[in-house]
């Protein structure tokens, strides 16, 4: 969902420059999102290891961290170019999951707000998990889900640790890659590397579940 359908990566990494800098983490505003993909309880136990702070709770940060990118999702979040008609080409193939580190309030928050919620046979979080990504576990609870086998699954990610995880899960994967991301090894696992949602093509679909 988040960086692959709504444009919310950034948001994320603001969200955490915000509260995180708050606490004292040297975050900086200008730096990639080294979390990218991973699920929220694992961001913050990752930088409160290193930079351990006094006063609020690790509960109390990742509520604090939720609330503040669900409010900026509804204030500035967008979709990104061709994900409606990714999720609609698709859906005309088969069911479709949506598999997301997102805790699951903040997934139904933003599918709510974009007006996503009815396009999907299934949502699952890596919330409910034993571990998230770069583990394939909430990719194959999805697969479960809709009673298709893994290797008769195509996954959609844009991370580095979705990538890995699609993989683990013996699942054929397209890469949506930002531009910055775009060099990183882990996208050669990919079947597809795309630039945009907008330049999925039916032809390779159709060859890919003929």
């Amino acid at each position: 969902m988040d960086g692959l359908l709504i444009d919310s990566e950034i948001l994320w990494h603001q969200a955490e420059v915000e509260i995180f800098g708050a606490l004292g983490v040297p975050l900086l505003a200008t730096s990639t999102r080294s979390t990218k993909g991973v699920f929220i309880n694992d961001v913050v136990a990752y930088w409160y290891s290193r930079y351990p702070w006094n006063g609020p709770s690790v509960d109390d940060v990742i509520a604090k961290l939720v609330n503040r990118v669900g409010s900026l999702v509804e204030s500035e979040g967008r979709l990104l170019p061709g994900a409606i008609r990714a999720i609609d080409l698709t859906s005309e193939r088969g069911p479709v999951a949506l598999a997301s580190s997102t805790p699951l309030a903040l997934i139904q928050r933003s599918l709510e707000h974009f007006d996503l919620s009815d396009r999907f046979a299934s949502v699952h979080s890596a919330e409910f998990e034993p571990y998230g990504k770069p583990h394939p576990g909430v990719f194959l609870t999805a697969a479960t889900s809709l009673g298709v086998a893994p290797t008769r699954c195509l996954v959609f990610e844009d991370s580095t640790a979705g990538v890995i995880a699609a993989r683990a899960a013996s699942m054929s994967l397209v890469a949506v890659p930002t531009r910055e991301d775009r060099g990183e090894v882990e996208y050669l696992l990919a079947d597809l590397v795309l630039d945009s949602l907008d330049d999925l093509s039916t032809d390779w679909l159709d060859e890919q579940f003929a």
